[in-house]
């Protein structure tokens, strides 16, 4: 039986990437449809890869009816706030004029399902904690309104065109694979735990908290993080909902659980048994305070349940991964084997338990 094809738009990144093992695992074909611009080839290893742009929708199209993709997976687009708040054309023109050709490309190759990469950016600052899906969206930075403006675009190609999609808004994704086959690499990098761990390894030298002054206990940024192999997970079960004919829908992803950045940064230093600099910023524009999902609703329809999402399990995978990526610098040869080492039991413990769920 030949395995149905899937169009991952943005394969060849982070989150895109992962989600190609996961439907890989699950008996799909992912094929990747990447610009490259900020994905990495050598992520591409469960299907074939299409170089394209999104804003160009006769290529979409082309690919979908070249690889009779069945459905699509919308990871592509530009993902800073901090950029965002500066340079919002950028975001405008690549997450929703980008997203518009796409989508345009998909309806003329007979495309009609798609998964969406959203944001829990859209919601910025609500009142109350967590966050379910009923509160009003009112971004605060250009990054969440782009993906609230694709949000729209959704809903309204479903009522005139019949698309099926469904929407995922993530909390804060982070980890590695658990194999080590994958991990977080960005050029660059701005996100907290793999910014720290490379801070450890030698490569960052301008390490620091951004704003310590939050109305949380402990002044820093309180996040929900959510590991990168549940996020995978849950777009493989969206996807699955829409296979069998099901409605779609808007779902957050997260654990329900908030932890400060200081609280991040002691796990970290726990794992690797490392210290790392004490250097406290300025808040960066566009950051809430806080951020923590309610993902019932995607528990209760999509089955989906966070497996590898303790804080924990998260760095020491992502701390395994950046040792086989990236050495630490300075560091005596034996010692930077032995933490390999170590990591390599953690992982296959990990990936034991998965195997046997």
């Amino acid at each position: 039986m030949t395995a149905e094809r899937i169009l991952v738009v943005g394969g060849a990144g982070y989150i895109g990437a992962h989600t190609c093992k996961a439907l890989a695992l699950a008996g799909f074909l992912p094929v990747t449809y990447d610009n490259l611009s900020t994905g990495h080839r050598d992520f591409v290893r469960w299907g074939p890869l299409v170089e394209g742009d999104i804003r160009d929708a006769a290529a979409v199209a082309a690919a979908v009816r070249t690889h009779g993709a069945v459905a699509a997976i919308h990871f592509a687009g530009s993902a800073y706030v901090g950029e965002s708040m500066v340079n919002p054309a950028k975001y405008y023109e690549n997450n929703v004029v980008g997203s518009l050709s796409l989508l345009n490309g998909l309806r003329a190759a007979g495309c009609d399902k798609l998964v969406f990469s959203s944001t829990c950016a859209v919601y910025g600052q609500p009142e109350h904690m967590p966050i379910d899906e009923s509160v009003p969206t009112v971004p605060v930075n250009p990054y969440g309104q782009s993906k609230r403006m694709v949000e729209h675009m959704l809903a309204d190609f479903g009522m005139a065109y019949g698309l099926k999609s469904v929407v995922l808004r993530y909390f804060n994704a982070c980890g590695a694979d658990l194999a080590g086959e994958l991990g977080e690499l960005r050029d660059p990098e701005t996100h907290i735990i793999p910014r720290a761990l490379m801070t450890l390894q030698g490569y960052i030298d301008d390490f620091a908290v951004f704003g310590s002054d939050f109305p949380t206990p402990d002044g820093t940024a309180v996040r929900d993080y959510i590991h990168v192999v549940d996020l995978a997970d849950a777009h493989v079960l969206a996807l699955q909902r829409l296979l069998r004919g099901e409605t779609g829908g808007t779902f957050n992803l997260g654990t329900g659980e908030g932890y400060s950045i200081r609280q991040v940064l002691g796990v970290i230093e726990d794992v690797t048994g490392l210290r790392l600099p004490e250097v406290v910023g300025g808040r960066r524009a566009g950051d809430p305070a806080i951020l923590v999902a309610n993902a019932t609703r995607a528990r209760d329809e999509l089955g989906f349940e966070t497996r590898h999402s303790g804080l924990r399990q998260i760095i020491e995978t992502a701390w395994r991964w950046h040792l086989r990526a990236h050495p630490r610098r300075n560091a005596p040869v034996g010692a930077v084997a032995a933490e390999v080492v170590a990591a390599d039991v953690v992982a296959a413990d990990a990936v034991g338990r998965r195997a046997s769920r």
